[in-house]
């Protein structure tokens, strides 16, 4: 099934989620904040190894972020899921919750490197769900420690895993003759720098608005056939 990487990649997101939730009750704040400052700091190595890939074309970049940035503010992804984030707190219930903060995070984490576009990519067009298979289990390990910090929100980022992946195993078959070895680094190389803005956020250290940026990443797709 082309489809079994995302599915499976979907459940065990859930699964690494219902752990950090778990665990999330017997923690103390303090420690809370320590585990959030070190995943921070691995989201960080994560994003800073990927832009060092052969092939990164600067101005291809460039152009991707312009233009992504202002595609990405005329509608404002950002307070979409911010808004859908405040709904579904009051629908719970409950008061600030950060469930918003914890699925764009979590969202941004498990869909935007660079193992997500090319194990999609490989499922959909060979069948072949190895990457997708490998990048599960890294990102139940991640669910479990971002769940502990920012709870429930990271759960529903889920359904982003299963919707993303899934859309582009379907997407791979038609849109392979766009996805050359150069498109794929330079969508890479902006993942990457998407993922050090969240690990920046993270830390406190910014408030970049990293949801507005996403139309960045497929741009490559198709500036690479003109330059």
């Amino acid at each position: 099934m082309l489809t079994s990487g995302a599915i499976v990649n979907f459940f065990i997101v859930i699964a690494g989620s219902l752990l950090g939730l778990l665990f999330k009750k017997g923690i103390p704040e303090k420690i809370k904040t320590t585990l959030m400052n070190g995943m921070a700091l691995c989201v960080l190595y994560i994003g800073i190894t990927g832009i060092l890939e052969d092939g990164a074309d600067i101005i291809i970049i460039i152009i991707s972020f312009a233009v992504g940035a202002l595609i990405g503010e005329l509608v404002d992804f950002d307070a979409l899921v911010n808004r859908l984030g405040a709904r579904l707190e009051k629908a719970m219930g409950k008061g600030k919750t950060a469930i918003a903060e914890g699925f764009v995070t979590a969202t941004l984490l498990f869909c935007v490197g660079a193992m997500t576009v090319v194990g999609s990519i490989d499922s959909g067009i060979s069948g072949d769900n190895s990457t997708l298979y490998s990048k599960s289990i890294i990102d139940g390990v991640a669910a479990v420690a971002l769940t502990s910090s920012l709870g429930i929100g990271v759960m529903l980022s889920a359904l982003s895993v299963l919707f993303i992946e899934g859309g582009l195993t379907l997407l791979a078959v038609f849109v392979a003759p766009m996805l050359t070895a150069d498109a794929i680094t330079q969508m890479s190389v902006i993942g990457s720098l998407l993922i050090i803005s969240l690990s920046l956020n993270m830390l406190k250290l910014t408030k970049i608005k990293v949801m507005n940026y996403i139309p960045a990443i497929f741009l490559p797709l198709i500036l690479c056939i003109f330059m």
